[in-house]
């Protein structure tokens, strides 16, 4: 005859086994978010596109001398990588709240904040992290020093990780929104400005040879906020898009 003291222990595990966990959720978001990204995929390269007409117009408009290219490089590169990414925030939660996803990830027992910023981290992937390794090409029209692709490379990868988070907190609150895409940007722009600052300037400072840690560690430290306080952000923005 089995000891009584293993049932309490049996029904730990069944429940535990029954529970999802939150890995496992945040894994399947993040899978399916890729998956649905690799089945749209203009809405990848719609950003990508952008970005490099933008960048690749400037010597035809303004002038070709390197001097001058050099000199605007660094914000043009930057300020074309922000409205990049702003150009594919609207559709961020809108498709999951046109099919009814986003009631189903409300009602889902994992916290809303941990779904939402798994959905942001698929944007940063597929649109963050494309336009830091796309920017050093798109440099070398800009006639930019060789030794300052690094930094540009870093101070994109990590300010746009942080624009995925910041506007994620503008598409949470006008995803219910026909038109929500002006109003987005109204939102999210003003506080893209410290971003946008310290990433312009890293890329400078490396440009003329000053100090480039004091701007790259600002813009860790804007992640490291926007990461404590994005998440809570964007899953109250959701409830107030979805329940009014």
């Amino acid at each position: 005859m089995p000891s009584s003291d293993t049932t309490p222990q049996v029904a730990i595990v069944s429940e535990s086994k029954a529970k999802p966990r939150l890995t496992v959720a945040l894994r399947a978001t993040l899978v399916r978010e890729l998956s649905r990204m690799r089945r749209r995929r203009g809405e990848v390269l719609n950003p990508l596109v952008f970005y490099a007409l933008a960048i690749s117009l400037f010597p035809l408009g303004i002038s070709p001398e390197a001097d001058l290219l050099t000199a605007i490089a660094p914000g043009l590169l930057w300020v074309m990588a922000l409205f990049a990414t702003l150009l594919s925030l609207d559709g961020l939660f809108r498709s999951d709240f046109d099919d009814g996803s986003l009631e189903q990830m409300m009602l889902s027992p994992q916290p809303l904040a941990a779904l939402s910023v798994t959905k942001v981290a698929a944007h940063w992937l597929l649109t963050g992290v494309p336009l830091a390794v796309m920017a050093p090409l798109l440099g070398v029209m800009l006639a930019l020093p060789l030794h300052s692709y690094g930094v540009l490379m870093v101070s994109l990868a990590l300010g746009s990780a942080s624009l995925s988070l910041i506007g994620g907190i503008g598409a949470a609150l006008t995803v219910g929104l026909p038109r929500g895409g002006v109003l987005l940007s109204l939102l999210v722009l003003p506080l893209y400005i410290p971003v946008l600052i310290f990433g312009s300037g890293a890329v400078q400072a490396a440009v003329v040879g000053d100090a480039v840690l004091p701007h790259l560690a600002m813009l860790g430290a804007l992640l490291a906020a926007a990461l404590i306080f994005a998440p809570w952000a964007i899953a109250a923005s959701l409830r107030i898009s979805i329940n009014g």
